[in-house]
């Protein structure tokens, strides 16, 4: 157990997981909070194994099931990063002759490919998992079963290909892979396909009816591994929840990949817009807030991965039931009343260093008929409408060169800010995205055609 928040607080987070595995009927369940990259608290309530009971702890180990998949998307990001693929690059590019060959590894990662959810045959129910040729060999029975981005369409199926196209990239097995990549780096050393057998919890099913709990057996998922085979701990998922809400701080992928990672490509819910997907990772909105992070069932567990990247927070639970308990609504619970208790206090602000070539640019703009303010915040120059809808509005930027820069962040991302000046070198004009800039507020007929 890790306790380093406020008493009051720690006794609320507490209270919230022992009244769910009360009302789970959950064997045990452990929760842990990581916050500004460590381990802030911990709890283990009921317990890991039965016949003898025994209580987890933070290095138990639990069947994580889906959250495997952020792993294996981690993993084909670094190699993103690294230049040996793209996301928009095909199947086929790395398992030819396959029927599904022209779906994007984006698409695969997004589950917007339409895949059928499941690899072919009857896996959860003979416990039968296709090794590499059978799984290939099978996908002559497989369908694609929605048009590629008409819908959100989770599979299963998708992500043992993305396991395979990691082992064609990197020529080693899937596990191999992702512990280079991902679980080494991260120090994550309790993390892998086969647990500790007198360290792992137990799973079980809890009857409706009797309450009675029956063990559930432990699945060899070999080749279908990379869409839910790695057990973790609360110390190593939370570790790994603390990279991703704060990948500053870990030497792994920078905070644009993860924040790539985290931004929506498709809805998952269309009429209401509080859940997506992103690269790997689900969305989740409640009330102001949008979470990031992934659930994981497999026979006999349950897991929640929840974090919130604006402010360096995360949140993992675990259960040791088939079915029954939430972790995902309850890590997002915890998240919460963690930020409701304790908001994140924002950065110290500094003064800014002058700068003649910047300051220039400073002060109030217009663009069609609106005006445009030109700050700086942090040392980088940034504008924003007045009277706006907040981030929306706003736009960071990066010089490239004395009289160009690009927007970096926010409004209009990619575009180019380009300056013009006179025969005296005064800046008089900019032009952003192609738009005119002035410095008084012009009508379109106004304004001259020249720059």
């Amino acid at each position: 157990m890790t306790d380093l928040l406020p008493a009051d607080l720690a006794r609320q987070l507490a209270h919230l997981v022992g009244t769910a595995q009360h009302e789970w009927r959950a064997p045990g369940v452990s929760a842990g909070i990581v916050r500004d990259g460590r381990l802030v608290w911990s709890t283990h309530v009921g317990s890991a194994r039965l016949e003898p009971a025994r209580t987890a702890d933070d290095d138990t180990q639990f069947l994580i099931g889906s959250v495997t998949k952020t792993f294996s998307a981690l993993a084909l990001m670094v190699l993103r990063d690294r230049g040996e693929l793209t996301l928009n690059d095909r199947l086929a590019d790395f398992l030819p002759d396959t029927p599904f060959g022209a779906l994007s590894l984006r698409q695969m990662l997004s589950h917007s490919s339409g895949l059928q959810r499941e690899p072919a045959g009857r896996l959860w129910e003979t416990f039968e998992a296709p090794d590499r040729d059978a799984l290939l060999a099978d996908l002559a029975q497989a369908e694609r079963v929605l048009p590629r981005h008409k819908a959100f369409h989770y599979s299963n199926l998708a992500y043992a290909l993305i396991g395979q196209v990691l082992e064609q990239v990197t020529e080693q097995p899937w596990e191999d892979a992702v512990r280079a990549l991902v679980l080494d780096p991260l120090g994550m050393t309790r993390t892998g396909l086969t647990p500790d057998e007198q360290g792992r919890a137990h799973g079980y099913q809890v009857h409706p009816w009797s309450r009675a709990a029956t063990a559930e057996p432990v699945i060899d998922l070999r080749a279908t591994a990379p869409l839910g085979g790695l057990w973790s701990t609360v110390a190593d998922l939370g570790r790994y929840a603390a990279f991703c809400s704060d990948p500053d701080r870990f030497d792994l992928l920078s905070a644009e990949t993860l924040d790539e990672m985290c931004s929506p490509v498709i809805m998952a819910d269309p009429e209401d817009w509080t859940t997506g997907h992103g690269i790997g990772f689900g969305l989740f909105r409640r009330g102001e807030r949008v979470y990031a992070g992934h659930g994981g069932a497999m026979p006999g567990f349950l897991t929640g991965l929840r974090f919130r990247r604006r402010d360096r927070v995360g949140a993992v639970v675990f259960a040791n039931a088939t079915a029954g308990p939430s972790p995902l609504t309850l890590a997002t619970d915890l998240l919460c009343a963690v930020l409701d208790h304790a908001p994140t206090t924002p950065p110290v602000w500094r003064p800014s260093a002058a700068s003649a070539e910047r300051d220039e640019l400073l002060g109030r703009w217009w663009s069609e008929g609106s005006p445009l303010d030109f700050e700086v915040r942090g040392d980088a120059l940034w504008s924003t409408m007045p009277g706006s809808r907040g981030a929306l509005d706003d736009t960071r930027y990066e010089q490239v060169d004395r009289d160009l820069y690009r927007a970096v962040e926010g409004r209009e991302r990619g575009e180019r800010l380009e300056l013009v000046r006179d025969e005296d070198g005064r800046l008089v004009k900019m032009y952003f995205a192609t738009y005119a800039v002035t410095r008084e507020p012009l009508a379109f007929a106004e304004l001259d055609g020249e720059g």
